[in-house]
């Protein structure tokens, strides 16, 4: 239990970057579904660049 609450702090920041994408997508989807899919596309880019910029750090 202590390896899952650990790990859950330490990857928080992309939780949150995750739940925040889905639920913006899912607030544009209930608008209109070609918003949705068209949001979540490029909330999906947006958080892989910002992964990938953040893997500099943690090595």
């Amino acid at each position: 239990m202590k390896r899952v609450v650990n790990s859950l702090v330490t990857h928080l920041s992309t939780l949150v970057l995750l739940a925040g994408a889905a639920a913006v997508t899912v607030g544009a989807g209930m608008l209109s579904l070609p918003a949705g899919f068209i949001t979540g596309g490029g909330l999906a880019i947006a958080g892989a660049v910002l992964s990938m910029w953040g893997e500099d750090e943690t090595k």
